[in-house]
């Protein structure tokens, strides 16, 4: 049993890679009573701003997992700055601690950050499939291991928190602009894991007060009609989706609204 939240796909390629029984957060956080039992339970997940996801988060904290094997892969671009020990003692915090936390470097989606077409460049020296089968022999081993950081990524969270502390976030809300290029399709709304948008007179409205900030809307638009607001992005030419995950599959993972 493997669970799993995806904006652009990665998670979830690596995901089916690991798992035949995957099973949406999004979707299972509509569910009341959430008690799951299987001999390995796992979550894959995004890192954001060097933590797993708010909404993962509260989808591990008000839930029960009954299971001998419990563990999670968190998949990042750049930096992973010590998320596997933050996430123990989160885990610890709860009474649910993991056997197993280990991170995966792909392609990596901070489109605020990051120019997608750059980023493409660096993916084959990523060696992502040699990465996710040593973390499946891992898994199948049932080996009991919880990341720790090296020197530099220690260094680099740390100055992530002074920066955030002294210059503040990096973007503010609302954050998106939709432009004359809309069509009106929806597609937006349907890839929000949160439903934070609604498609009214053919145009999406957003609602940010449970906005996950996953960018999915963003990085999915067939026109690129949306765009940053609060900030400057690198390239708002180039957009990401997992070269291995469609669309449909994503939409499937994360609709929560349809058209009104």
């Amino acid at each position: 049993m493997l669970f799993y939240f995806t904006a652009t796909g990665n998670s979830l390629y690596v995901a089916k890679q690991l798992d035949d029984n995957l099973i949406s957060i999004p979707q299972e956080l509509n569910k009341e009573n959430r008690c799951y039992k299987d001999d390995s339970i796992g979550i894959v997940c995004p890192l954001f701003e060097f933590e797993i996801p708010p909404l993962v988060k509260k989808f591990i904290r008000e839930s029960s997992f009954e299971t001998n094997y419990f563990y999670i892969i968190v998949t990042f671009g750049c930096h992973f700055g010590c998320v596997g020990q933050r996430t123990q003692e989160f885990l610890e915090s709860i009474n649910q601690p993991a056997d197993y936390i280990n991170t995966i470097i792909m392609h990596d989606n901070a489109i605020i950050v990051f120019d997608m077409d750059e980023q493409r460049k660096l993916e084959e020296g990523k060696k992502v499939d040699e990465h996710i089968a040593k973390i499946k022999a891992d898994i199948e081993e049932r080996k009991k291991m919880i990341q720790t950081s090296p020197q530099e990524e220690t260094d680099f969270y740390n100055h992530y928190i002074e920066s955030k502390a002294k210059n503040g976030p990096m973007y503010t809300f609302p954050l998106y602009k939709v432009t004359d290029q809309c069509i009106g399709c929806g597609t937006c709304a349907k890839v929000c894991p949160m439903g934070c948008i609604l498609i009214k007179n053919a145009r999406p409205v957003y609602d940010y007060t449970n906005c996950a900030n996953c960018m999915a809307c963003i990085q999915a638009c067939p026109k690129k009609a949306l765009q940053f607001l609060s900030v400057k992005e690198p390239n708002p030419n180039s957009r990401y989706r997992n070269p291995h995950i469609s669309l449909k599959e994503i939409i499937s993972a994360n609709e929560q609204r349809v058209k009104e």
